[in-house]
């Protein structure tokens, strides 16, 4: 895993989950989302998969230059929280567009969002550019946050 086969493995895996959630995506796309109240800041439907699949590039790689590091407990913690982080990534895919419910969603955001900030953290100590390389994705995943946050606000049915 350590040369261009490894990279291209850690491509690969990233960038099929990454297309998973974005088949869990599609259906609600034209119908369910594209009538959802939203905030003004709301990134047009075309910026999505643009800034996924460059968030899912940079995560395959910090994720490869975590495995070609020095076995230790750190990087062990890395691997482990990356799994669980990409996990939660698709999880908030299925929940706020497969499932419709964007305040499980924001919920589950909030767990995937630590996670990815343990996760990061990890990764800085083995490898310091592998942290750097997740650090759009912290920084998307926020702003996704506050942008759930507001779609919930905006849809959530009085009470």
């Amino acid at each position: 895993m350590n040369g261009w086969l490894g990279l291209a493995v850690c491509v690969v895996g990233c960038q099929a989950v990454g297309a998973l959630g974005g088949m869990v995506t599609r259906p609600s796309l034209d119908g369910w989302y594209a009538n959802l109240r939203k905030p003004s800041f709301n990134p047009p439907n075309w910026a999505f998969p643009i800034a996924w699949t460059t968030l899912f590039l940079a995560m395959s790689v910090a994720l490869w230059l975590v495995i070609r590091g020095e076995p230790s407990g750190a990087r062990t913690l890395g691997l482990t929280l990356f799994g669980v982080q990409l996990a939660l990534n698709f999880l908030w895919s299925w929940l706020f567009f497969g499932q419709q419910s964007p305040g499980w969603a924001l919920l589950e955001l909030i767990v995937f969002w630590g996670v990815l900030l343990a996760n990061t953290a990890a990764f800085f100590q083995v490898a310091p550019a592998a942290g750097w390389l997740l650090v759009p994705y912290v920084a998307w995943v926020s702003f996704a946050g506050v942008l759930n946050f507001e779609l919930w606000r905006l849809n959530r049915s009085p009470a």
